[in-house]
């Protein structure tokens, strides 16, 4: 399930950053598709602008909901596998004989 939100969200992640560079900062989006006299509305540059503002706000609303999915479960997972850091009980240190050097001047 976690591989699989995580897909999910990496997917959006990319298509969301894909339609963002898309959008010009003056408003006319992707002026060169559309805009033309006999052009239907949808390819007009009015309509992709509107087409890629809306596609950019469903794309966000994925990104965060996916965000919020992904924290939620591998939080839930954590708590479910694993003790904290401090209720570990500590393991058995052994430390190596290491022979010892010659002293020199005996």
């Amino acid at each position: 399930m976690g591989t699989v939100l995580l897909v999910i969200h990496l997917l959006v992640a990319i298509l969301l950053v894909s339609v963002i560079l898309m959008q010009r900062s003056e408003g006319g989006a992707l002026d060169g598709l559309g805009g033309g006299s006999g052009a239907s509305n949808f390819l007009s540059a009015r309509g992709t602008g509107n087409f890629l503002t809306r596609l950019t706000a469903i794309l966000a609303t994925l990104f965060i909901i996916t965000s919020i999915s992904l924290s939620l479960y591998h939080r839930g997972a954590a708590v479910q596998t694993s003790k904290s850091l401090l209720d570990a009980a500590p393991a058995e240190q052994t430390v190596p004989d290491v022979p010892s050097a010659p002293v020199a001047g005996k």
